[in-house]
Order: C-alpha cells, then structure tokens, then sequence
C-alpha cells in the first residue's frame, strides 16, 4: 500500500509555506508520497465562513511570532511579507496550469514563487513583480500567463478548491492522511504519526 499525503495549499498562505519546507522530509522518513494539490483559500474561506487570523490584530500578531519560532526549530529563512494578505488567484491558477501541462517543472516553480513570497517579502499580487520573478528562474512570464486564462485550468483549480470543502478543509495547510485531516504546520507530528501507523 503506498503512503500518501495529500497536501491543500495557497501560496498565500505563511503557515503553508513553512509545512512545505518540512513536508518533503517527513515523506521521505516515512517511505511516503506527498500529493501538491493547489486550492484557492480565499474560495475556501468564503464557502466555510471562515478567515485569516492575521484579520485580528492580536491573533495576527501572535501568528506571525509563533510562525517565526516555527521557522527558526525549522532552520529555514522567513519574512512577514510587508504586501499580506496577498490576492493569489492568479498564482494558484498558474500553478495548477504548470501541474497540468508541465509537471516536471512544478517543483522548481512552487519553489520560486514561495521563496519570493516569504524569503524574499515581493509583491506577488502585482503582474509586473510576478514576470520579473519568473524570468530570473527561467519560466517566461507570457506562457505562464497563457495558463492562467485557460479555461480547464481554471476548472481543476475551482474543482480542487470545492472538493477541499467537502472534505472538510476549511483553511491552510491541510493534510489528509487517507481520510484524517490535519489542519496547520504546527500538526506536522501528528502527520508523521499517522504515516508511520500505516
């Protein structure tokens, strides 16, 4: 039987962010398979009623240090990006299009664009800001562009992000272990129980 982690994440998000720093790690341990799956947390917040805690100043305070304690047990770079909340509807479709169309690149894309939004603090909701970023790691801006309009595209993104809802997801990250959902990169433990219980 093969051990799957069916990963829900927005680019958007600075606690995803860091569950994807560790995810690949935990997946290898454990003799895993970490499934990216793209969804639209600005959809999915809409559909459960739910929204960022950065929406409360005090919780979105207390976020942000908690996150930075996570960062540094993680040993990886993270800055509060000064442009959040970001609008990633165009970067989650062009994420879904590289999934679908240039699958053997994906990594290196969710890799440039999470670094440029949460190493680098750019300003990702801004067309201009996004070329530029793809250009400097080799992705031309047009073509990636092209994706985002493509009505299939668009499709797996929204079939994605209301599947999420029925299954329960109602923000960023969520990882599913057959059918347990765990919710935020503070629950990576309980990820890495669950796959090695299988």
């Amino acid at each position: 039987m093969t051990k799957t982690v069916e990963f829900y994440f927005d680019l958007g998000s600075p606690a995803t962010y860091l569950a994807y720093t560790q995810l690949p790690k935990i997946c290898a341990e454990t003799g895993s398979e970490l499934i990216y799956i793209p969804m639209l947390l600005g959809g999915v917040f809409k559909a459960t009623g739910n929204a960022s805690p950065a929406m409360i100043p005090a919780k979105g305070r207390y976020m942000f240090q908690d996150l930075d304690r996570y960062a540094k047990r993680y040993g990886v770079p993270l800055k509060f990006n000064p442009h959040f909340p970001i609008n990633t509807l165009m970067l989650m479709r062009a994420v879904t299009g590289i999934q679908l169309r240039q699958p053997e690149r994906f990594q290196a894309f969710i890799d440039c664009l999470f670094t440029a939004l949460w190493v680098d603090g750019r300003s990702m909701d801004e067309p201009q800001t996004v070329a530029a970023v793809l250009s400097e790691h080799g992705f031309d801006p047009q073509e990636v562009l092209a994706l985002t309009n493509d009505e299939s595209v668009k499709a797996v993104l929204k079939e994605n992000t209301e599947t999420a809802v029925k299954r329960g997801v109602f923000g960023a990250p969520s990882m599913f272990v057959g059918n347990q959902l765990f919710f935020g990169q503070d629950r990576l433990d309980f990820v890495e129980e669950a796959l090695r219980q299988i």
